[in-house]
């Protein structure tokens, strides 16, 4: 099959005959079970970077402190293409279970690493299945219930992230200094390792429901061969080139945006080149395959496409500020980082509220489109305001600018991932939701190093090592946070744009990609 053929069949918001009907006791112990997947995803993302300083302080290996991070985030997005794609073609059942183990046992031997270097390399296997996970839970959604039931549920996602950013920090310090004694396992100086065995209990619990009350025949898989015939169909080439090409870009970004490698050297300039021919020969791949990892066909649908760009947006915006509003507070206000974090919570706060609110919003009103663009235009506005910003600015309004990008922000955690389910036919289902977990992730990569280059670009002397003291200092930080808050503000305007593509289909109704998914 080529990637140009029409995709004529059901909508993923209409019933499939023969499909297994979860109800009751089995319907709320699956759904548990996702929600606790994607806990353990979120929280793993937050508590780990509070306890990493008494990491350090045990196992030593400041240099490598970023790899700890990086390993675990390039594993985890070379898996989401491929194990969306495989999903498809042979089920989400093992393949969900077989990441949440690997995310298990990676946490099991991180919590007893003795090196650096085994902390990382476990942090890569826990990255590996993480990536599985995501790829998958919203995909389950999808395939339990029809698209204005599944925007429902998908709204307690917000939830779950929101919690997650909320807590996450706090639990991961407290687990570091507080966790329990374990005999030689767990001692005085070894605490921290409590922030990866806390993953255990969850995921074992996940486990379980998963294996007992989820169907493996839950979806409809597009493999109809068995054995080695099925096997012959993996784009094995397009899995390679996929995880490659994202590995050298995602790299080239890293070491460019932390300034371990100026962008002008031969490492920067090497992983980003080899990263673009990879990724031109993947397309060229994915345009011949005749079961792609990622079909092209896809982005020939309006909504899907649109869909795509809000996913790389909000995380370019929300990264973008996440790194250096922090650094506003505290450089150019002069407040505490125990003030800095305090002011920032109710942009957490309104995230949750917002995109909790829209899922359920879009469930009732069975429409998307008008939420997307009053939420573009909120966020747009908080976006300017901030650019706004100076060193006379109170601590209450740039709290209330926080917050507005907040309320804008949060509807796009679920939102372009419910339309491009309902615009597009069942069967892909997992490589869509998958393409727009992925293009988050690329996101927001993307957002630290294209924002952390504006600022970099006017920051010079002493304020590259210390936060100022003087007037005149903060002035010139002020200044090149402006830089980068406008990179920020113009992906805003851009996502405002997207919106107006982002057209409204009514769910249940079959969708055709080759035809710009109009009607």
């Amino acid at each position: 099959m080529s990637t140009s053929t029409s995709f004529s069949s059901t909508s993923s918001s209409a019933p499939q005959p023969g499909k297994p009907q979860l109800k009751g006791a089995a319907l709320a112990s699956v759904i548990s079970a996702l929600l606790l997947s994607l806990l353990l995803e979120a929280l793993d993302q937050t508590v780990v970077g509070t306890a990493m300083p008494r990491i350090i302080a045990q196992l030593h290996g400041l240099d490598r402190y970023t790899w700890v991070v990086t390993g675990y985030v390039l594993a985890s997005m070379t898996m989401i293409p491929v194990v969306g794609k495989l999903s498809d073609q042979f089920g989400r059942k093992w393949f969900l279970l077989g990441g949440t183990a690997l995310f298990l046992l990676g946490s099991l031997l991180a919590g007893t690493s003795q090196t650096m270097n085994q902390l990382i390399a476990f942090r890569v296997l826990q990255g590996v299945g993480a990536g599985m996970g995501m790829a998958l839970v919203a995909t389950i959604f999808g395939d339990l219930f029809e698209a204005a039931e599944r925007a429902k549920w998908m709204s307690v996602f917000g939830i779950v992230y929101g919690v997650s950013n909320l807590f996450g920090p706090a639990l991961g310090g407290w687990l570091a200094e507080n966790g329990p004694l374990l005999g030689g396992l767990v001692t005085e100086s070894s605490r921290w390792r409590w922030v990866f065995y806390v993953n255990l209990p969850i995921g074992l619990l996940a486990v379980l429901a998963l294996l007992i009350f989820l169907p493996s025949n839950l979806s409809e898989r597009t493999m109809k061969a068995r054995g080695w015939a099925s096997v012959r169909h993996i784009d094995v080439l397009g899995a390679v080139l996929s995880a490659t090409a994202t590995i050298c870009l995602l790299l080239g970004l890293t070491w460019g945006s932390s300034q371990m490698y100026a962008w002008s050297s031969p490492q920067v300039l090497a992983g980003l080149l080899i990263g673009i021919v990879l990724f031109g020969l993947f397309l060229l791949t994915e345009s011949k395959a005749e079961e792609p990892i990622l079909p092209l066909a896809l982005f020939r649908n309006q909504v899907f496409s649109a869909a795509a760009v809000l996913s790389v947006l909000q995380m370019m915006i929300l990264m973008g500020l996440a790194l250096y509003l922090p650094l506003f507070l505290q450089g150019v206000l002069g407040i505490s980082p125990t003030a800095a974090g305090l002011a920032m919570t109710p942009l957490s706060i309104c995230m949750v509220i917002s995109g909790t609110g829209s899922g359920a919003l879009v469930g009732v009103l069975k429409r998307y489109q008008l939420i997307a663009i009053l939420a573009a235009l909120i966020m747009t506005l908080g976006c300017l305001l901030i650019v706004l910003m100076s060193a006379s600015t109170s601590l209450g309004l740039a709290t209330l600018f926080m917050m507005l990008v907040g309320l804008g922000c949060g509807v796009f955690f679920t939102l372009p991932m419910l339309a491009a389910q309902n615009a597009l036919p069942v069967q892909y289902l997992g490589v869509s939701t998958a393409a727009t977990r992925y293009l988050g992730q690329l996101g927001a990569i993307l957002g630290i190093a294209i924002v952390g280059t504006a600022v970099n670009s006017a920051i010079s002397g002493d304020l590259l090592h210390n936060l100022p003291t003087d007037q005149a200092g903060k002035h010139l930080l002020s200044h090149a946070l402006q830089l980068g808050f406008l990179a920020v503000l113009a992906f805003a305007i851009i996502a405002v744009i997207a919106t107006i593509f982002l057209k409204d289909i009514p769910f249940g109704r079959a969708s055709s990609p080759d035809v710009s998914g109009s009607e």
